[in-house]
C-alpha cells in the first residue's frame, strides 16, 4: 500500500501533490490564495480572451462599409443612441469581461488618434485573436505567436509604404474625394458633398501653419453648434464664432457693424475679500462711506474699460447691475460668464487678446478683426454671433437637423471628416481603400511567410491571412457571393501589379479603386494594423486571469485614514 501511495503522488499534478503530500504529514493543506478568487489559468485563459475578443468585433462587424447597418443603443438614463461608428457603439455597450474591455479602449485610441478606422481595428484585432486558436492548439508557444506577429507588423508597414502616395494639399478635388471614402460609409452618405463642404471649410480655418510646425487643434478651435429645427442643407461653416448666450441688459445694442471687441477674464463687480474678514462698524456714516467705496471700485473699472472705447466687452466671470449701468450709459454691449474654450476662439476669430485685469488694457488688446457682432433669437434662445471676421483661425460649424437624434450622428460623422482631414495635413499620403490595401499587404506576407524561421512562418501567415477580413466583410455588408469573389480579388492580386484593386462595397464587385477615386489617409491605415497587432499580441500573452473580491479591505481602508496614529499603524480599529 505503501508503493501505491508513492505512486499516487507521482502521477498527481503538481498542486495536488502539494495537498497530498500534506495530508499524509497530518497537516491540513495551505491554501495560499483566497477561497473567493476566481482563476482561469493557461490555455483556458488564452481561449477565454480570444472568445471575448471575437465577440466585441461580431458585434460591429455589420456596422463597416457603405452598405452597413446602424445600430440602436439605450443608454442607462432611457436616452437612444443611433449610430454605426465604432466607438460610438463601444462606448454605450456596458461589458464585464476584462479582455473586451481593452478591446473597447482599443476604439476609443483609434478615435482620438486619427479619428477613424475606428471599426475595422476592432474587426481586425478579433481576427488575429481568432486565427491565434488553431496555431495554440498546435502548441505553439504563445511569445512564438507573437513574434511572429510583431515581425509581419513591420514588413506589414514596409509594404503599406510601398503602395501609398503623396496628395497635392492644393487640389481640393482630390481632397474631396478622399472625405467621400470616409463619409461615404456612414449615416450621412445622401448629403456627403455639403459634409465634406462643412469639414473643407472648417479644416482650413482652423489650420495653422506656422514656419515649418503644423497645428490643427479642431477640438478646440471648431466648435460645432447643433440647433434643432430647420433643414440639413441650412447647416453652415461660419467666419467667425457663435455663443448661445444673450446680452446682459436689454438696452444694449445687439447689432453692430465692425465692432471693437474686448476680452477679459475678470469680474465687473465688487471684489469680495479672499480671506474671511468681519468689519465691525460704530456708526452709519461708516457704512455709507463703505458702499461708496464699493461704487467707486466698480465706476473706476468701467472708466478704464470706456477709455478705450469698445463695442462689446465679453468676460468669463459675473457682471454686477451698476456696472451694466456705466456700461450701457457708454453704449457698450457685454456678454458674461462665457466659458474659457469660447472667450479663446472669440480671441482667435476676430484677433483680440484676453486680459486679465482693466487696469492692463491697451489698444493692442482690442479685437477689430470682427465684421458684424449680432444677437438673434433661434427657436426659444438667444445665440450671439461673431461672424464675417478678416482671416479667422477659429469658426463654428452650426448644424441644423430635425431632431437631436440626427443632430448627434451628423456631429459624429463631420467630427471624422475633420479627422481625415487633419491626418491628411499632417502627414500627406494616402492609400487605396475597399479592402485593396489589406489585400496587398495580405498577399505580400503569405508570399514572405515562405523565407521565414519555421516557427515563425505560421503565426506570420496568419498574420497576413487576418488581414482579408476586411474585404470579406466587406462583401458580407452588401451581400455578394463571398468565396468567388474573394477568390477573384486574390488572383487579380497574386502577380503583385494590381495593388490598387479592391472592393466595391456598393455592388459587391471587383473594382479599381483608381477608377472609383476610393482612397484613404495612409496614417489611418498604418494605426488601424499597428493598434491591432499590437493588442492581439498583448492579449494572447495573458496566461492567467484572477478576479477576486477585495471587499473587506475596501471597508478597512477609511477607517484606517480617518484615525490612523502618526507612527503608522497601530491603530486598534484598523484590526476589528
Amino acid at each position: 500500500p505503501m508503493r501505491d501511495d508513492i505512486k499516487t503522488v507521482q502521477r498527481a499534478k503538481p498542486v495536488e501533490r502539494q495537498v497530498i503530500m500534506s495530508s499524509r504529514m497530518g497537516g491540513t493543506p495551505i491554501m495560499v490564495m483566497n477561497q473567493q478568487v476566481q482563476r482561469e489559468t493557461g490555455r483556458k485563459a488564452q481561449m477565454s480572451n480570444i472568445a471575448a475578443g471575437k465577440a466585441v468585433s461580431e458585434i460591429i462587424r455589420t456596422t463597416l462599409g457603405p452598405r452597413s447597418m446602424l445600430k440602436m443603443l439605450l443608454d442607462p438614463m432611457g436616452g437612444i443612441v443611433m449610430t454605426n461608428d465604432g466607438n460610438s457603439i463601444l462606448r454605450e455597450v456596458d461589458v464585464s469581461h476584462p479582455a473586451a474591455k481593452s478591446m473597447i479602449e482599443l476604439s476609443r485610441a483609434q478615435d482620438e488618434e486619427v479619428g477613424d478606422g475606428t471599426t475595422s481595428v476592432i474587426v481586425l484585432a478579433g481576427e488575429y485573436l481568432n486565427l491565434a486558436a488553431p496555431l495554440l492548439e498546435r502548441q505553439l508557444h504563445p511569445t512564438t505567436i507573437c513574434n511572429g506577429y510583431l515581425k509581419a507588423l513591420d514588413d506589414a508597414v514596409a509594404t503599406l509604404d510601398k503602395v501609398s502616395r503623396p496628395v497635392d494639399m492644393a487640389d481640393t478635388e482630390e481632397l474631396t474625394r478622399l472625405v467621400q471614402a470616409c463619409t461615404g460609409t456612414k449615416f450621412i452618405s445622401q448629403f456627403s458633398d455639403m459634409l465634406i463642404q462643412l469639414s473643407l471649410d472648417a479644416v482650413k480655418t482652423v489650420f495653422l501653419d506656422d514656419g515649418g510646425r503644423k497645428e490643427l487643434d479642431i477640438k478646440r478651435y471648431a466648435k460645432v453648434e447643433k440647433i434643432p429645427g430647420g433643414n440639413l442643407e441650412d447647416s453652415r461653416v461660419l467666419k467667425g464664432v457663435m455663443i448661445n448666450k444673450d446680452l446682459v441688459h436689454a438696452k444694449m445694442r445687439r447689432r453692430i457693424e465692425k465692432p471693437r471687441v474686448l476680452l477679459l477674464d475678470c469680474t465687473l463687480e465688487y471684489k469680495k475679500n479672499e480671506s474671511q474678514t468681519n468689519i465691525e462698524m460704530t456708526d452709519d456714516q461708516a457704512w455709507e462711506e463703505l458702499l461708496r467705496q464699493e461704487e467707486e471700485a466698480v465706476k473706476e473699472v468701467c472708466s478704464e474699460i470706456i477709455a478705450f472705447s469698445p463695442d462689446v466687452v465679453v468676460t468669463e466671470k459675473g457682471v454686477s447691475d451698476l456696472a451694466q449701468h456705466y456700461l450701457v450709459k457708454a453704449g457698450i454691449s457685454v456678454l458674461r460668464r462665457v466659458r474659457k474654450t469660447d472667450n479663446n476662439r472669440i480671441a482667435r476669430a476676430c484677433g483680440a487678446t484676453i486680459v486679465n485685469r482693466t487696469g492692463e488694457i491697451q489698444e493692442r488688446d482690442i479685437g477689430t478683426g470682427c465684421g458684424l457682432f449680432e444677437c438673434t433669437k433661434i427657436g426659444d434662445e438667444w445665440f450671439t454671433w461673431f461672424v464675417d471676421c478678416d482671416a479667422p483661425k477659429a469658426c463654428s460649424v452650426v448644424l441644423r437637423g430635425a431632431n437631436k437624434d440626427v443632430l448627434n450622428e451628423v456631429e459624429r460623422n463631420l467630427g471624422d471628416a475633420m479627422n481625415v482631414l487633419r491626418t491628411i495635413y499632417l502627414d500627406p499620403r494616402v492609400v487605396p481603400g475597399g479592402g485593396a490595401t489589406e489585400m496587398a499587404i495580405a498577399h505580400a506576407l503569405v508570399a514572405g511567410s515562405k523565407t521565414q524561421e519555421p516557427e515563425l512562418a505560421g503565426p506570420y501567415r496568419a498574420a497576413g491571412a487576418a488581414l482579408e477580413v476586411i474585404p470579406r466583410t466587406l462583401l458580407e455588408n452588401c451581400g455578394a457571393d463571398i468565396i468567388r469573389v474573394l477568390t477573384q480579388l486574390r488572383a487579380k492580386h497574386a502577380s503583385g501589379t494590381n495593388v490598387t484593386w479592391g472592393i466595391d462595397g456598393e455592388k459587391g464587385k471587383l473594382a479599381d479603386m483608381n477608377e472609383l477615386g476610393v482612397w484613404e489617409p495612409y496614417a489611418v491605415k498604418a494605426q488601424t494594423i499597428k493598434t491591432a497587432v499590437e493588442t492581439a499580441a498583448m492579449l494572447l500573452r495573458i496566461d492567467e486571469i484572477v478576479s477576486g473580491t477585495h471587499k473587506k479591505d475596501k471597508k478597512r481602508a477609511p477607517m484606517q485614514q480617518q484615525g490612523a496614529p502618526d507612527e503608522g499603524g497601530d491603530d486598534p480599529r484598523a484590526d476589528a
